[in-house]
């Protein structure tokens, strides 16, 4: 048997104890194996804070047999994509290159699962997975935010958020990482109550449980290293508008600040000019989406604020010494999505 699963033979309920709640772990190749650790072992510790088998899980995957996650670990599987109970929950687990992983068998499966009522989630990119098979039309979902661009363009029916988790119903996403672990305490204390949930965190060592309202990534001052208020509030402004960018003025005025107030600000804490750093979030979002999608470099180019393709060709050029057509041909198999 495989040392990930624990089958619901092997732990039957008796007397008045609460049925034993099973999960069904689809992995994709390559999928990233901090997610789905984060996701099982919170189910392994309720069980041993229980004293009693609250969970089950077993491992399962297109065709059976074996399937390699992101760093090369090969995990033995349970069983091929099999008809399951309408009590069971499923969490697909993705990773790297998700798209090519997302297969048409896959797919036809989640449909029939979904229509049958079962409870499905994605960790990480697994969300592109549950978009493409049309289960998230609709619906708050999340990914993770490196893949937020490119799942935003290609699922505009999606309510995208960039929430750590998100359960819209029967449906639930992650960010990726240890997002697992948030959501799977949220379906411990829905469960069985607050107490358990909080004694499964304490045996992780997890001291900061984070609700579906948090945010993935990092404050603005956290991740730039600088707690200036208008100048992380300016930044927050170019992130928000990269489509259509909006003018160094147009942003200082709004900050209440001069030009040469912000242009000041950027050259002592970023030792680059405003225009520069917008310029380089912009040609960011653009390299993901010619990574991740197979949106035309012109489409990018809109996408990203440009109006000419030569500028922007010119712009990214200088940027990743690449043109956006050759970086495009370098992915090979095609886009792909990252983690």
């Amino acid at each position: 048997m495989n040392m990930f699963s624990s089958r619901p033979q092997d732990a039957k309920p008796s007397g008045n104890a609460p049925r034993t709640r099973r999960f069904v772990f689809v992995l994709l190749r390559d999928f990233t194996m901090l997610s789905f650790a984060c996701a099982v072992e919170p189910l392994r510790i309720a069980n041993r804070m229980a004293g009693r088998p609250l969970y089950s899980w077993i491992l399962a995957g297109e065709g059976g047999g074996e399937i390699a996650c992101s760093n090369g670990t090969v995990f033995k599987l349970d069983s091929d994509l099999e008809e399951l109970s309408r009590e069971d929950t499923v969490l697909v687990c993705g990773g790297m290159d998700v798209q090519a992983a997302t297969t048409r068998g896959i797919l036809n499966w989640l449909r029939r699962e979904a229509r049958r009522g079962v409870s499905i989630g994605g960790l990480c990119t697994a969300a592109h997975t549950l978009a493409k098979a049309g289960l998230l039309d609709g619906r708050k979902a999340t990914i993770h935010w490196e893949n937020q661009d490119s799942f935003a363009e290609e699922f505009t029916e999606v309510k995208l958020t960039k929430s750590v988790f998100v359960i819209d119903g029967n449906r639930m996403t992650t960010a990726g990482g240890t997002a697992s672990i948030d959501l799977m305490l949220k379906l411990i204390a829905s469960d069985h109550g607050e107490d358990l949930a909080n004694a499964v965190a304490d045996q992780l060592i997890y001291s900061a449980i984070r609700t579906d309202q948090d945010t993935q990534r990092l404050s603005i001052p956290t991740r730039i290293g600088v707690r200036h208020p208008k100048l992380s509030r300016v930044i927050q402004m170019m992130e928000q508008t990269i489509e259509e960018p909006i003018s160094p003025s147009i942003l200082a005025q709004d900050a209440g600040l001069s030009t040469r107030q912000l242009e000041r600000l950027f050259r002592r804490y970023l030792d680059r000019s405003p225009k520069r750093y917008y310029m380089e979030l912009r040609l960011q979002k653009a390299r993901n989406l010619l990574m991740q999608t197979d949106m035309s470099v012109i489409n990018v180019a809109l996408a990203c604020g440009f109006t000419s393709p030569s500028h922007f060709s010119k712009c990214y050029r200088a940027h990743y010494g690449t043109t956006p057509y050759r970086e495009r041909g370098t992915q090979g198999g095609g886009p792909r999505l990252s983690i």
